[in-house]
């Protein structure tokens, strides 16, 4: 297949491209406007320089654009004849859309919205049997359900909308986009909502590498409220699999929530990479003789949510996938990864970001 992948230089994106080239013989393109959170050190050089034998050309190409950007966007389909559109590119953080709703309007809603748009209009162009195959899949957060009232219920694809944050309204903005167009013009759209994602090459404004990072260098390790939030954790490869899968195998049509069946409260997943901390590093900044001293709780974000889980039973049994890490697995091997990358890390703190969290002024006001 020759696959675009939206957003390809960010968190999930990357991670996506990393298992096209590793695990098929897939073509892939990466557009990226490289926003803040956009870094092509996440995709190695070692696997991007790979070419296919058959044909000489290459399995990996960046085109830097914006969602948003129509004419852009056009050529590049007409020109790379795709087979699959796998639509990663949004703003994704939380905090950020409280400080700046107005660009995650822009961009998670306007921009899947032009995307749909430039698709759909080549789609009407290709030749019946590749216009059979082609697909258009949307990635999307469990955040758009809003919050779990009961310890007893989990996310499923029938769940009702209920976004409580302008990111996650945003982004219920451009599913109900997806499904009008799958609906309305007959487009071969694919939906997956997934959990909370984390592993290597994750933007370190996120809680876990924020806490990592704020950790070695013995900063204070804020945790919002009383950390109680429970979150279903996916490690990000898994995530990166079962999109594949949803893509090459799913229905169209279909929504397919995705979880890692890993719940944690903040407060546990902080001090789990805390003791890992603990165990892995003897000399300690600052004289600290144990990590979790550094916690500090802050005041709660505006309108937390208290609680998501994912039923992945749908994927699970549909497409055969399941997630293979743990959380005790993938969380040990996400600290070590930030051990062994310090090179990676470190150029993306010498940039715009400062290591601060953002989404409440009276903590930003005391930095």
């Amino acid at each position: 297949m020759k696959i675009i992948v939206t957003g390809g230089a960010g968190f999930i994106g990357s991670a996506v491209i990393r298992n096209i080239l590793q695990h098929t013989k897939d073509q892939v393109l990466n557009y990226d406007c490289l926003t803040y959170a956009g870094n092509l050190e996440s995709i190695p050089d070692s696997l991007t320089e790979r070419v296919d034998t058959d044909t000489l050309a290459p399995r990996y190409q960046f085109i830097k654009g914006d969602i948003c950007d129509a004419e852009l966007f056009t050529a590049l389909l007409n020109q790379y004849q795709p087979d699959a559109i796998m639509h990663l590119a949004a703003e994704s953080h939380v905090d950020r859309s409280i400080d700046g709703p107005a660009l995650f309007i822009k961009t998670n809603v306007v921009g899947t919205c032009n995307l749909l748009e430039c698709a759909r209009k080549y789609w009407l162009t290709m030749p019946a049997q590749k216009k059979s195959s082609f697909r258009f899949l949307h990635v999307s957060t469990d955040e758009v359900f809003g919050d779990l009232q009961s310890d007893q219920l989990k996310f499923t694809e029938q769940t009702p909308y209920a976004p409580s944050s302008p990111y996650s309204a945003s982004k219920a903005g451009s599913d109900h986009l997806v499904r009008a167009w799958g609906r309305t013009y007959g487009f071969p759209v694919l939906i997956t909502n997934c959990s909370n994602n984390y592993g290597p090459y994750h933007f370190p404004e996120k809680l876990i590498p924020h806490i990592i990072l704020s950790a070695l260098q013995g900063k204070p390790l804020p945790v919002y409220g009383d950390g109680k939030q429970v979150r279903d954790w996916l490690y990000v490869d898994d995530h990166a699999q079962a999109l594949l899968k949803v893509v090459k195998e799913g229905e169209v049509g279909e929504t397919y929530t995705i979880g890692g069946n890993n719940e944690k409260q903040n407060i546990e997943v902080v001090k789990t990479i805390c003791g890992i901390l603990n165990q892995k590093i003897n000399d300690k900044p600052d004289g600290i003789e144990d990590f979790s001293n550094l916690i500090t709780y802050v005041q709660d974000r505006p309108g937390h949510d208290k609680r998501y889980a994912i039923d992945a039973s749908k994927i699970a049994n549909s497409l055969h996938w399941q997630p293979t890490e743990s959380f005790e697995s993938g969380i040990e091997k996400t600290v070590q990864w930030y051990l062994d990358n310090p090179d990676w890390w470190q150029n993306v703190l010498t940039g715009k970001y400062q290591l601060t969290r953002l989404g409440d002024t009276q903590y930003h006001e005391s930095l």
